[in-house]
């Protein structure tokens, strides 16, 4: 009797269940007929069920349940519609299901397919993440083809239907159209699908690993931009990420990363003009520790983005060029005051050198407005300043990358910077005047060198490349004035140290080179006499800026017409020493000057569509921490180069480098005990940083090497004597 009661109540609950299952089917009819129609279509299997799946069904939670707790828990009873009625049982995500959302939102936009979109469009970019179980999750599951299929449907259609649904121009905006748009009742009604939206894409952007799709990502999310000056929140993540993008990433990466980032500083303004302007310059900074031929376009590239993006607003970019060049500055202060090993190596490195090509480039584009012209005064100081830190025969490279600077600003600004002593000085040590004792040697490229090593020194190939810079220098400094009436008072000293090294110097090739020289300044000085014998003004009238202006405009001087043979002979030199170049920069370091100009046309949208169907065509799929995992292998794969760079610091005596000394003497081999120790080109600290030496740089590992290598040698002849006693 007790087997039957048992079963009889199992079959009364099975019959209850069923019958308030049914009553829930035709409340769903009656609330959402549509989708009653597409289990209809798609699902007639949920709809048809006698008592025995029901009993099955509780025979199932009875093993899985404890305490006899439902799924659907006392809820049920509460609410007219429980959570089973609003999804299917499989919750698995199919391509029917997501191309009749796609057709009623292309054809009839209805809004019930655009939150159902959205849900599959967060499942989609959160598919794989270690989190557990999200019970509020309406899709658990899907293929490849779906998720591919949602990401391009919702990343190429989404901004159209936000920018409907909130009644905005079809393209385009400010920040001040969001502040309107905040306090509007559609904003209260959609706000949540637009946060949803850019927050779920910023999501599946960490996770993505390739640089296509994060590509055409970046530029489907341009577009709805604008969007983001209503989240402070979602707007640091997303600037923080295209920064990231654009100093690590790799073919056409950076320049879409950048121009998502000029696009936010147009259309928001001040919410996000500083915090670009401090991240783009950290991230450059970072990006440019070390320089080589492969390496010097992508720097320069970085160097134009931030030159570019400077130009968005010039008042501001300018309170910040102020700060960063002032930091320049007190590097360079604590290595003139203190002459330390530590100071100095913060002043002579990439880094350093790099912040100051590109405040120099920033200089020389904007050197006609007066917001940004006042930044040139101190940043000539600073260069001067460093060319003339360390004069030693080992700093040529440098010194002649600061002259180089030098003449860049003089020439866009108009103004005389005089450098011809620092290119003079150079050709009275004894390094190049006299024969190389160390061989030919390799072909050096002084583009990317800061300081040569001594047995590179002795040879050849450096002192060439050194001699002809100072000519194509000095020729570029006195072709800036090859037009002025006092061209004669300001070559003359010039002129005359060339004929002092002519005399001095006991290498053939190098006084053909100044000889040739010689005879272009005396041919330009005949050149501007004959002129100004025939002048009235005074010196310091007006009509004197007037002078030879027409020859100017032609470039008719001997002097100028010399210059351009040495261009093209200084780029036919350094594209022969071109090994390999970065596809990044060849394409993308010209930017135009129309900011205002952001590309929003019908055929470029198809090409973007083509694009991205052929990327998300893959089988890829999200998952959990892949971007972090990635960022671990790349530290892992930094720290790994890192110590084999500084396994080679310190194998030779390159690093070793004379205490300061105004002239290259014979002591040089005897101080290099107590000399100051400069890290390799590239593999510096950060400004105002530090680093770790290795064991080999370690100017006190040296020292002791070198005491008891002197200790063995003073041994070793008080042995010899006691023998000869």
């Amino acid at each position: 009797m007790g087997e039957k009661g048992k079963k009889s109540k199992t079959m009364s609950k099975s019959q209850s269940a069923a019958k308030e299952h049914k009553d829930q089917l035709e409340r769903l009819q009656k609330k959402d007929p549509e989708f009653y129609q597409y289990l209809q279509e798609h699902g007639k299997d949920l709809l048809t069920f006698d008592e025995e799946d029901i009993d099955d069904d509780d025979e199932g939670v009875d093993v899985y349940m404890e305490d006899g707790e439902n799924q659907l828990g006392d809820e049920t009873h509460m609410h007219d519609i429980p959570e089973e009625e609003e999804k299917p049982s499989k919750n698995v995500l199919t391509t029917e299901m997501v191309n009749s959302w796609c057709k009623s939102i292309r054809e009839d936009e209805k809004l019930s397919a655009v939150h159902s979109l959205m849900k599959a469009f967060r499942t989609a970019c959160h598919y794989g993440d270690d989190t557990g179980t999200d019970s509020s999750a309406k899709f658990t599951a899907m293929s490849s083809s779906v998720f591919n299929k949602i990401m391009l449907f919702t990343l190429s259609e989404m901004d159209r239907v936000l920018r409907k649904l909130l009644k905005l121009p079809a393209s385009g905006g400010k920040r001040e159209t969001i502040n309107e748009l905040m306090n509007t009742k559609q904003w209260k009604n959609y706000n949540h699908l637009v946060k949803s939206y850019l927050g779920n894409a910023l999501h599946v952007l960490n996770q993505m690993t390739d640089t296509t799709m994060i590509s055409f990502t970046l530029r489907r999310l341009q577009y709805s931009s604008v969007f983001l000056a209503a989240f402070p929140s979602l707007l640091r993540k997303y600037i923080k990420v295209a920064l990231h993008f654009w100093g690590t990433g790799s073919d056409a990466l950076p320049g879409v990363s950048f121009l998502f980032l000029r696009d936010l500083c147009i259309r928001l303004g001040s919410d996000c003009l500083d915090e670009c302007f401090r991240g783009i310059y950290k991230a450059y900074v970072l990006n440019c520790h070390f320089v080589n031929a492969a390496k010097l376009q992508q720097i320069q590239f970085l160097a134009n983005c931030v030159i570019e993006l400077v130009r968005v607003d010039l008042p501001t970019a300018y309170q910040h060029a102020f700060v960063f060049i002032r930091q320049l500055a007190m590097l360079l202060r604590d290595a003139l005051n203190m002459k330390t090993k530590e100071v100095f190596r913060k002043v002579y490195e990439w880094k350093f050198i790099n912040c100051l090509e590109l405040w120099t480039g920033a200089i020389c584009t904007f050197s006609t407005e007066a917001d940004f012209r006042p930044l040139a005064y101190p940043l000539t100081q600073i260069i001067y300043g460093v060319a003339r830190l360390v004069p030693t025969a080992r700093y040529f490279p440098l010194r002649l990358r600061c002259v180089r600077m030098l003449n860049r600003i003089s020439a866009s600004t108009g103004t005389f910077i005089p450098v011809s002593m620092l290119l003079l000085d150079m050709l009275e040590m004894k390094e190049l005047n006299r024969p190389p004792t160390g061989g030919v040697g390799k072909a050096v490229d002084l583009r990317t060198t800061l300081k040569a090593s001594k047995p590179i020194l002795k040879t050849r190939a450096f002192q060439e490349a050194c001699v002809i810079s100072v000519v194509e220098e000095l020729a570029e400094h006195l072709a800036q004035r090859c037009y002025s009436a006092a061209f004669f008072e300001l070559s003359f000293i010039p002129a005359v140290r060339l004929r002092s090294f002519c005399k001095s110097t006991k290498v053939d090739r190098f006084r053909k080179e100044m000889r040739h020289l010689i005879r272009k300044i005396e041919a330009n000085t005949e050149f501007t006499n004959e002129r100004r014998a025939s002048v009235t003004f005074l010196p310091n009238d007006n009509a004197a800026t007037s002078f030879l202006e027409d020859e100017k405009k032609m470039g008719t001087s001997p002097l100028s017409q010399y210059v351009i043979t040495l261009r093209q002979r200084a780029q036919q030199r350094n594209d022969s020493m071109m090994k390999s170049s970065v596809v990044v920069g060849e394409n993308s370091s010209v930017f135009g000057r129309k900011l205002d100009q952001i590309p929003d046309s019908d055929e470029e949208d198809d090409t973007r569509n083509e694009d991205g169907a052929s990327v998300f065509s893959s089988s890829w799929l999200p998952r959990g921490n892949s971007r972090a995992d990635l960022s671990k292998e790349e530290k892992k794969k930094k720290k790994k180069k890192g110590m084999e760079q500084e396994e080679g610091i310190g194998d030779d005596d390159e690093d070793i480098v004379q205490d300061l000394v105004l002239s290259s003497d014979e002591d040089e081999d005897v101080l290099s005990e107590s000399d100051n120790t400069f890290g390799e080109d590239g593999k510096g600290e950060q400004l105002g940083g530090s680093r770790q030496q290795s064991k080999k740089q370690n100017p006190k590992n040296l020292s002791k090497k070198n005491v008891r290598s002197r200790r063995h040698e003073k041994n070793n002849k008080s042995s010899k004597r006691k023998r000869a006693s």
